[in-house]
């Protein structure tokens, strides 16, 4: 029976890549799922994008528990694996399968839906809150998408930012 199986590890404040670097020195595979944040400089409007962790202070870690975990529990940036009553707590492979499918070309995992022109979306958050329209493309930078509205007697475009806009919720009755 092959006991390797994925755990997950809680690392000490702000170590995470600390203890993915011990651990993959020790030959233990990882998996350390990370995200794009998009902030905008306050003096330019650029966007800038820093690299986060999906799970901040956890990893995905692969070992097997009787052969590996005092090793694990002794590297730095390691505080603990996760568990119940002192019992490490297996994740499953379907789940970081899941997770693994959804990184992107650029290395980082993608969180928002894949939009279709036609898709209905929603804008979540911004001046314009909770106003419903149909996707239409996304714009050059990437960054901002086009959102076609339609009122009552009046049909608009709006340009938002992609962070904005998420795909409609159907009910489904």
């Amino acid at each position: 029976m092959n006991a390797m199986r994925w755990y997950v590890i809680y690392t000490k404040a702000q170590e995470e890549d600390r203890a993915e670097k011990n651990l993959t020195a020790w030959g233990i595979e990882t998996f350390y799922p990370k995200i794009k944040k998009r902030q905008l400089n306050q003096f330019t409007g650029k966007a800038i994008y820093f690299s986060r962790p999906l799970f901040p202070r956890y990893l995905f870690v692969r070992f097997d528990v009787e052969k590996t975990l005092h090793k694990i529990h002794n590297t730095h940036g390691v505080q603990k694996v996760v568990g119940f009553n002192c019992i490490p707590t297996p994740v499953g492979d379907e789940i970081i399968a899941l997770i693994k499918s959804k990184i992107a070309a650029d290395g980082f995992v993608r969180l928002n839906d894949e939009l279709r022109r036609g898709d209905e979306v929603t804008i979540n958050n911004g001046f314009m809150k909770g106003i419903n329209g149909i996707f239409d493309r996304t714009m050059k930078d990437n960054s901002r998408v086009m959102v076609l509205l339609n009122t009552i007697n009046y049909q608009a475009s709006l340009v938002v930012e992609r962070n904005l806009v998420q795909k409609s919720q159907s009910l489904v009755l």
